[in-house]
């Protein structure tokens, strides 16, 4: 039974959207490159700094321990930034999140110029650097929802997907070549940079916000309880987010295995890997494409269709014959392209279901989940690898990725979902 006191009533009044006017392109393009190139900084300082971890230690623990102080933070604050999101001014948090990123960027140039860098100092900054991503993520992604008009929404959608893309397949090349052409000190700079370019439209538009009023606002830890009160409390969200947990348990550790399958199975190397990770990454560039330019409106039936049809593909990229890597690389594009086909529409379901002023929270929830999610498939999988080999586990988890995803399509409550203009009120 529900506790009373901590389940969200919604506010009919209170809009999943707002009314962005008729001049709202400026404003919504001005931020969205801004933002976009502000990640893709990000993503380039981020190789920058793994390869310098990489090529200074050699140290598989080093790299391990790299990954997680950039993951973690993000997953574990992701429900107090999207109450900060929900509570706060949105454009102020993206603000001082790009502004306290590109600080962390200046230290570690200080640092990098007078040869005093330790890896410590790295970690330290990649903490910071993900906590701060626990609050810009949800509060740019409700953001959008009082950007555009409703009807723009799923083109939005498959935009970022396009961005994350274009993060995947720029971010490896334009850290190498930074690095080929200035000290790793300067590269650093970039990121700061695209910073300042991020937070520049931030200053100069505002961003619609809806929230409650303040007298009834709970304390801050009540409201971080209220968004996991609301996903667990309504059906169809409850469901949507067992299905994406159980998704990306199964599937997320083939992004970390795919080297492995490639050495081991189709006696690839360095080169092999580069190859079907870039053209995966432009997979997911043209996925994106394509649902911002198709705006889909069967949200649901686009989501449970596109995971599906991306895990058993995933499947027939290990089946492939260990001679024919070309027909393995085929696959791996469609799978990421049909992955994003199924992952954009989710934003879209929220952004038009959920009130605006609790959407920060609700998003929030979605990154701890898959940034938890992912270590733990990985540690699950990992000994399954040893036992069965490699080939053979990514055949498994693609089939029971695309079983999990299947089993939405029996849930009366999710084919449904979206349907309606917004999620029952209560």
């Amino acid at each position: 039974m529900p506790d009373p006191t901590s389940t969200v009533a919604f506010d009919p009044g209170a809009g999943m959207t707002g009314d962005p006017g008729t001049r709202w392109q400026p404003r919504y393009w001005s931020i969205f490159v801004g933002q976009a190139l502000s990640l893709i900084g990000s993503a380039l300082t981020q190789f920058v700094l793994i390869w310098w971890i990489t090529d200074t230690t050699g140290s598989v623990a080093a790299l391990a321990t790299a990954g997680m102080v950039a993951l973690l933070p993000q997953a574990l604050l992701g429900p107090l930034g999207g109450a900060f999101a929900d509570r706060h001014s949105r454009r102020l948090l993206m603000i001082a999140a790009d502004g306290v990123s590109a600080i962390c960027m200046l230290v570690l140039i200080a640092l990098f110029l007078t040869q005093h860098i330790a890896l410590w100092h790295i970690y330290t900054m990649m903490f910071v650097r993900s906590a701060m991503q626990a609050f810009q993520a949800p509060a740019a992604a409700a953001s959008t929802a009082m950007l555009v008009p409703a009807r723009f929404l799923p083109r939005a959608s498959g935009l970022n997907q396009t961005m994350m893309g274009i993060m995947t397949v720029a971010a490896a090349p334009l850290g190498a070549l930074a690095i080929a052409l200035m000290p790793i000190g300067w590269a650093l700079g970039i990121d700061v940079v695209t910073a300042l370019i991020g937070i520049v439209p931030l200053l100069i538009f505002a961003i619609p916000q809806h929230r409650a009023p303040k007298a009834q606002r709970a304390g801050l830890w009540r409201e971080v309880k209220e968004g996991v009160h609301l996903v667990w409390d309504d059906p169809a969200l409850r469901r949507i987010y067992g299905l994406l947990a159980g998704v990306v348990l199964v599937i997320m550790p083939s992004f970390t295995l795919v080297p492995l399958l490639v050495k081991e199975h189709f006696g690839g190397g360095a080169e092999q890997v580069a190859i079907i990770e870039g053209l995966g990454g432009a997979g997911m560039i043209a996925g994106g494409l394509l649902v911002a330019a198709l705006a889909p409106r069967r949200l649901m039936l686009w989501l449970l269709s596109g995971y599906a049809l991306s895990c058993f593909t995933l499947a027939l990229v290990a089946l492939a014959p260990a001679d024919m890597f070309w027909l393995a690389v085929v696959f791996w594009v469609f799978s990421s392209i049909t992955f994003i086909i199924g992952h954009a529409p989710f934003t879209t379901l929220i952004q038009t279901t959920v009130p605006n002023h609790l959407q920060g929270r609700v998003l929030s929830l979605l990154s701890t989940i898959m940034g938890l999610a992912a270590p733990i498939g990985l540690a699950l999988t990992t000994p399954l690898g040893e036992l069965i080999g490699i080939r053979w586990l990514f055949v498994l988890m693609g089939a029971l990725g695309g079983l999990v995803s299947l089993l939405g399509f029996l849930s009366p409550v999710l084919r449904r979902f979206g349907a309606s203009s917004r999620v029952a009120e209560r």
